[in-house]
């Protein structure tokens, strides 16, 4: 039987980026909503725990985000002009004081995110042609970006999750999500990426990857997930 791949990182970024470690999901038999009341405490108090973390080491500081940062920086981006998602919700998180629910597998991966200060990118796969690949844009992929319907391109040599159609899920490696990819009442199919390139990411992700696979039991108990984990030694699944 051929099994076709689904996600995996392109040699260059591998090559460029050999400190880059994963962590993959794939759920299917999902039924996505409003969160249960039983995961919106759960999301609360894990954003109250980071808020604690938070007033003790900068966001700035902490080793995974320090790491996306110069990620960022190497293919051409300032990282303070555009944040790794997890910084950005962090940062929000920080101002704002609470990060309001979305839904039940948008909520999962933030509150995953929070905990471990990586991101964690949730993506309907209805509407992606699989591979996945994580590459350096050409710049003639199409993006089209949450709350609008026109497409645009990325910017040539930015990191881009890309499938095998030229649709991008996500540009700036984890700045931005697609429209198309974005999770949502309908979504019965969906692939989780979590990622880091600091020197505990492989540790990280490994128990991150128990609690999202802990989630999915309360939560999605009817789904079937299986997992892994990636790197430029293993770069494909």
């Amino acid at each position: 039987m051929v099994v076709a791949e689904l996600f995996r990182y392109h040699p260059d970024v591998a090559e460029r980026y050999p400190c880059i470690r994963a962590g993959l999901v794939h759920a299917t038999g999902l039924n996505n909503g409003a969160s249960q009341p039983e995961l919106i405490v759960e999301y609360l108090a894990e954003q109250q725990a980071a808020l604690t973390r938070l007033a003790d080491t900068p966001i700035a500081e902490l080793p995974s985000i320090a790491a996306w940062r110069r990620a960022f920086s190497q293919f051409g981006v300032k990282p303070t002009q555009y944040r790794a998602a997890a910084e950005a919700l962090l940062r929000r998180l920080s101002k704002q004081g609470d990060i309001p629910s979305i839904n039940t597998l948008v909520d999962m991966g933030n509150l995953i995110s929070i905990r471990y200060a990586m991101p964690v990118a949730v993506f309907d796969q209805a509407t992606i042609a699989p591979p996945t690949t994580v590459q350096f844009a050409a710049g003639d992929e199409r993006f089209t970006d949450l709350g609008s319907s026109e497409a645009i391109h990325p910017t040539p040599g930015e990191v881009v999750f890309v499938d095998q159609d030229d649709v991008v899920s996500a540009r700036r490696w984890c700045w931005r999500q697609s429209a198309q990819s974005a999770t949502g009442s309908t979504t019965v199919d969906a692939l989780v990426v979590i990622e880091g390139h600091h020197e505990q990411a492989a540790d990280e992700i490994e128990a991150a990857l128990v609690d999202i696979a802990a989630l999915l039991v309360r939560y999605q108990p009817t789904c079937e997930a299986t997992a892994t984990r990636l790197s430029p030694d293993r770069p494909a699944w």
